[in-house]
């Protein structure tokens, strides 16, 4: 489980495609403090660590992950949200975070504000995802408030701390990005669905 408040940023450094496997290479501060089998959501993708040396570590994207996520469009030196699983005992400063991609979204709209951002996204509302306004959204990773709920698109306000220290600095129109809808919300959605 993950909170969605991100730890760092780090830089793709390799890509390499094995079968239908994509083995990913990131540089990133944390790397000497991880462990071979420990999980780190990548922009909200949970994968697993295979082999770390000095400031880099990898891990291995199958298929499906590849498809469902934006992790194949990935590039050498992008920028990657990053945070580590959270320990038993911690604060819950985001929300509770599965590190499961259910769709990507594309950003239609970046707004500056004095100081703040607002982003929105649109996605695929045929997926039976929703949002609600004032609910909770994990976009790359990112736990956020919704604000402007509609049936296939919310907006998020970003503030200058987030902005800075996370990959939300490099979104514009057109950039494809990772949801995970809030776990509460999909259960209830479930929930309903199998009434009818």
């Amino acid at each position: 489980m993950f909170t969605g408040i991100i730890e760092t940023i780090g830089t793709i450094t390799d890509l390499k495609t094995e079968l239908q496997n994509l083995h990913i290479t990131v540089d990133s501060s944390i790397a000497s403090e991880l462990k071979i089998d420990q999980s780190v959501a990548h922009n909200g993708v949970c994968l697993t660590v295979v082999s770390i040396s000095d400031t880099n570590y990898t891990v291995t994207a199958i298929k499906e992950t590849l498809e469902k996520t934006t992790l194949g469009t990935l590039k050498l030196t992008d920028a990657v949200n990053l945070e580590r699983a959270m320990k038993l005992g911690d604060r819950l400063d985001g929300h509770l975070v599965q590190g499961h991609v259910d769709q990507i979204a594309t950003c239609i709209g970046v707004i500056e504000t004095s100081g703040s951002w607002l982003f929105t996204f649109k996605y695929d509302s045929t997926l039976n995802n929703i949002t609600i306004e004032k609910g909770s959204i994990t976009v790359n990773g990112v736990s956020l408030t919704v604000v402007n709920s509609k049936k296939d698109e919310f907006s998020v306000a970003i503030i200058p701390y987030t902005f800075e220290h996370t990959n939300f600095n490099t979104f514009k129109e057109g950039s494809v990005v990772n949801l995970e809808f809030d776990v509460i919300g999909k259960y209830v959605s479930r929930l309903n669905s199998l009434k009818h």
